[in-house]
């Protein structure tokens, strides 16, 4: 062989050498495995304290469990479920929830879609009515519904001042805590105001992302603000639209702190005198941590959360339909 051919064999050695095994075992390693490793504590800490209750608790449901008496421990089956079928006290609830959550997250919807319609307009101080809106979700549950408690008061309180001022209640002040219909009013307006600036910023944060050139081309022909809002915006932020309400329906439908705080004895968890305003949230407390019943009060729960699934299907078709969506 001569020099000329061992430069040539020298040329056509591969210019890199063969991999470092250790570092191909690092590559594979961080790009397999660190992705999981960072994903897995939620997973984790949802089998532990979501997964696992949720099973536990369909597990309680099927047994009869009472704290007050451990010798009533024992298989049911199905019977706590067909005890539901003819418990007034569970229908009763069912409806006053159904009816604080149709007061409270159907207004709640429109009125901060039309708040965000509002704050995506050129205003002065924009940053500081955006914030503001935020303030009372970001109250303390219990602060904000004691303060509710005084202004539905009805003697002295403020709700019924406003109302006189029209002319309803002179003689004889509103007792809000007395009817149904009033109950539920109250309760729907510490949930409102609440929840209507969050999801108006929701709303808000979808609003910003749609094109300008859109809504300049539907003004070139003829559509106005009102048409524009239902005609383009609302179709073009369905996504959010469909989130706010499955969420509120999981919320309106597991309401708790507010009826429970409007009581004037929430440790009763009765709802008023009547059970006008009781919602299921607030039985299953009562069946569970008062009566001691834990078997009938998993039970309830379990009702309560196909309740939620069903509903909150049923809304987001609904969604989905009057959206224009499929």
């Amino acid at each position: 062989m001569s020099l000329t051919d061992v430069r040539v064999v020298r040329t056509e050695e591969p210019k890199h050498a063969p991999p470092n095994r250790a570092k191909f075992w690092l590559y594979r390693f961080d790009t397999k495995t660190v992705p999981y490793l960072l994903i897995a504590p939620f997973f984790v800490l949802f089998a532990i304290f979501g997964l696992f209750p949720i099973i536990f608790n369909g597990v309680v449901a099927l047994r009869h469990w009472r704290l007050d008496d451990p010798t009533l421990t024992g298989w049911a089956g199905m019977e706590n479920f067909t005890k539901l079928a003819s418990d007034t006290d569970f229908w009763d609830a069912l409806v006053n929830t159904f009816g604080i959550f149709i007061l409270s997250t159907v207004p709640q919807l429109l009125i901060a879609l039309m708040l965000a319609n509002l704050l995506n307009r050129k205003l002065r101080g924009a940053t500081f009515w955006r914030i503001g809106v935020l303030l009372p979700y970001v109250t303390p549950v219990a602060a904000s519904t004691l303060v509710f408690a005084v202004f539905f008061s009805r003697d002295y309180g403020l709700a019924n001042w406003m109302l006189s001022l029209v002319g309803f209640g002179e003689e004889q002040p509103l007792d809000w805590r007395a009817d149904t219909w009033s109950s539920w009013i109250a309760i729907a307006t510490m949930v409102n105001w609440k929840w209507i600036g969050y999801n108006a910023l929701l709303y808000l944060s979808a609003m910003q992302a749609i094109p300008k050139d859109v809504y300049e081309a539907a003004a070139v022909d003829g559509a106005g603000p009102w048409r524009q809002l239902w005609r383009i915006t609302v179709p073009m932020i369905q996504p959010v639209v469909l989130f706010t309400v499955i969420l509120s329906t999981i919320g309106g439908l597991q309401l708790f702190n507010e009826p429970m705080l409007f009581d004037e004895n929430p440790a009763l968890a009765n709802g008023g005198y009547d059970h006008q305003w009781r919602t299921i949230a607030q039985l299953i407390y009562k069946v569970g941590w008062r009566d001691l019943n834990l078997g009938y009060a998993a039970a309830m729960s379990w009702a309560l959360f196909l309740i939620i699934l069903i509903v909150a299907a049923i809304n987001a078709l609904a969604t989905r339909r009057l959206g224009g969506g499929k």
